[in-house]
């Protein structure tokens, strides 16, 4: 039987592993030590001596080449949370190690909430529900002024994993879906039924944008003043990708003075934002607490997702997500 560790924070361990999974786990692998955090097994290194495999989610170690050092065994990395690059370094490729993350697990509840404020700002819900808010005094509805989701446009910027998944939900309803990423085939964007366009017609054309963008250099504030100043009256712009592909002092300067655009935003840059900024104020901006992800019993998909690729691995059948030196570079 291989031997393995959980390392991560004591709350993601309570949160994503529960005890089911815990003991799906040990049928597999021999837990050779208590759980450690990236800060205590610092102290007891000795315990890596053996490992094979490694169990983690928030609060991984980095996986540097002191860390591997003291691993000589290890074989295999399970991330059940999203992103990797915060604590994988190129010593693992060097090492040959397999890594897999449930970012693809993760992308479900992002793609789910994503469709719900599609859908509820096309009934213009919000902007009653902060009216009534405002003036204390019930709003009756102005028909008029409820777009509506039939034959409505949405805008998808960057058919990533959740990008993806976000047309699909959306393919029931009849909306017109338009997207962009340069690196997506004509051939890709008609499974999906989208029409490839610039990232300019998306802010143009779309009474709703949705941005997935994974924040890379290249990506980092790539969506500025300019293409808020484009949108149609009473359009939606909602952010669950990451806040610094905005230009939010640009974006802000834009919906102070065009009222009738709506911005959802899940994330932000700084995250939270500082306690004076506008955003924190602005009618027109619907903020949310990072809440789109994985949330509650749904961070028990992320340990099933990588129990699950624990034993493809341990089949020695290729694995569903593993990530590569190459495909890090493209994944947020």
């Amino acid at each position: 039987m291989v031997k393995g560790l959980y390392i991560m924070d004591p709350e993601a361990f309570e949160r994503v592993y529960p005890l089911h999974i815990q003991r799906q786990i040990e049928k597999y692998v021999d837990i050779s030590a208590e759980l450690m955090t990236k800060e205590t097994i610092k102290d007891h290194m000795e315990v890596l001596k053996d490992v094979d495999v490694i169990l983690s989610s928030w609060g991984a170690p980095r996986l540097d080449q002191t860390f591997l050092a003291h691993a000589p065994q290890l074989k295999a990395f399970f991330y059940a949370a999203g992103s990797v690059k915060y604590f994988v370094t190129d010593a693992v490729w060097e090492r040959g190690v397999v890594i897999s993350s449930a970012y693809a697990a993760n992308a479900i509840p992002v793609s789910e909430f994503t469709l719900s404020q599609i859908l509820f700002s096309l009934k213009n819900g919000w902007r009653y529900v902060m009216n009534m808010k405002r003036t204390g005094q019930y709003v009756k509805k102005d028909s008029n002024a409820i777009p509506g989701v039939y034959d409505k446009t949405v805008g998808i910027i960057s058919l990533g994993m959740i990008g993806r998944r976000v047309c699909e939900l959306l393919k029931p309803f009849d909306v017109n879906v338009i997207a962009y990423d340069p690196f997506i085939s004509q051939e890709v964007a008609a499974e999906l039924n989208v029409r490839l366009c610039s990232l300019e017609e998306i802010f143009r054309e779309s009474d709703v944008v949705s941005l997935h963008t994974p924040w890379l250099e290249e990506t980092e504030g790539m969506i500025k003043d300019a293409l808020f100043e484009s949108m149609k009256p009473n359009a939606v712009f909602i952010n669950t990708a990451r806040g610094a592909i905005v230009n939010e002092k640009e974006m802000v300067s834009v919906l102070q003075h065009r009222q009738d655009v709506l911005a959802i935003l899940d994330v932000t840059y700084p995250e939270p934002p500082d306690i004076h900024s506008p955003l924190l104020t602005m009618e027109n901006v619907i903020l949310t607490p990072h809440i789109a992800g994985s949330e509650g019993d749904e961070c028990h998909r992320l340990a099933g997702y990588m129990t699950e690729e624990l034993l493809r691995y341990l089949k020695g059948v290729p694995l569903k997500w593993q990530i590569t030196q190459e495909n890090m570079k493209h994944l947020a």
